[in-house]
């Protein structure tokens, strides 16, 4: 498992997302959120226990955020927003430090098209459901 973001509200409501490279179950997510409420009890940082905690993986509808995330999603279907708001839209076939490549099928042409894209240029990545 791995940290994918943490948000504490003004209210003291605590969420935090993980994410695994084979899935994250509702049982591993409850195990962690029952260890972290309890050390955070321990800590007193919320000296009445006026917090809320929630542990849970990103929604479906999340952009990927992480090299891990993105290396997990390998072979996915993927939504590539563009800094300058163009989308790509195929499947991720490799990801590399600084780039990752993506088949997306051309506008025009019978065949697909291979593009590098590198991480500078993406403004956001969202795996695609297929039903």
């Amino acid at each position: 498992m791995f940290v994918v973001s943490i948000k504490i509200k003004p209210i003291n409501n605590i969420k935090v997302y993980l994410d695994a490279d084979n899935g994250l179950s509702i049982e591993k997510s409850a195990k962690v959120n029952r260890k972290l409420y309890a050390a955070i009890e321990e800590s007193e940082l919320y000296p009445n226990g006026d917090f809320s905690l929630e542990v849970s993986s990103p929604g479906v509808d999340e952009p990927l955020q992480s090299l891990r995330q993105y290396k997990k999603n390998t072979g996915r279907k993927v939504q590539v927003t563009l800094q300058d708001g163009t989308e790509k839209t195929g499947i991720m076939q490799e990801v590399h430090e600084d780039h990752i490549v993506v088949d997306v099928k051309a506008a025009k042409k019978k065949e697909n098209v291979v593009l590098a894209i590198p991480f500078t240029d993406i403004k956001q990545t969202i795996v695609q459901i297929i039903f």
